[in-house]
């Protein structure tokens, strides 16, 4: 497995694949500069053959470009040993989750997505592709987030609430109000700062 992005995210990804016994074949990185990441080999060229890799870039934009960038790519699903996840809940391709996260039952999380450290998601919840649910995040049940919505560290999110897509939600927020797409929310509770309309 080739790990593409050759940073601190990516070091956690790899040990990740370290402890699941799954061979890392090295690191995928056009910064010129990276030459070696932990004790593996950073290259700046994709090889010219199938390989099995995951995106290992918490910039959801970034995701969603070489995700798109590089189809043809098997994209594997890394689950820490210590996550707990529901033996009812769908986790898609690309799919990063680390030690400590909590995903409970018929929660369905899409392609792309990294659930952080410690991050609890509660039943029912649909996390769309290319999300970024960080540490500490709670979620509560029948929440939505959108595609490419990065939910920043400590926030919370009471039951129902319906995020839309490529919203950035600031660090501490509380939600309590339904968001819409291109938003960005800071506060508790949490307050619409600013819309930006993408085209993503």
């Amino acid at each position: 497995m080739y790990l593409y992005g050759a940073s601190g995210h990516g070091k956690v990804i790899a040990e990740i694949a370290e402890d699941k016994d799954i061979l890392i074949e090295g690191f995928i990185d056009k910064d010129q500069s990276k030459a070696k990441l932990l004790d593996y080999t950073v290259m700046h060229n994709v090889p010219n053959h199938y390989i099995e890799a995951i995106i290992s870039i918490g910039n959801n934009e970034v995701r969603k470009k070489i995700a798109s960038e590089y189809n043809s790519f098997q994209y594997l699903t890394l689950v820490h040993s210590r996550a707990i996840i529901s033996g009812r809940a769908s986790i898609g391709e690309g799919t990063v989750i680390m030690g400590g996260a909590t995903v409970n039952s018929e929660v369905s999380i899409g392609k792309h997505c990294i659930i952080n450290t410690n991050a609890s998601i509660d039943h029912d919840c649909i996390i769309e592709n290319f999300v970024h649910i960080s540490p500490n995040v709670a979620l509560a049940g029948n929440v939505v987030v959108g595609e490419g919505t990065h939910i920043g560290i400590g926030t919370s999110i009471i039951q129902g609430i319906k995020i839309g897509k490529w919203c950035t939600i600031g660090a501490g927020s509380v939600i309590i109000r339904d968001i819409p797409d291109g938003a960005t929310v800071v506060g508790n509770p949490g307050q619409i700062i600013k819309i930006s309309h993408q085209n993503n």
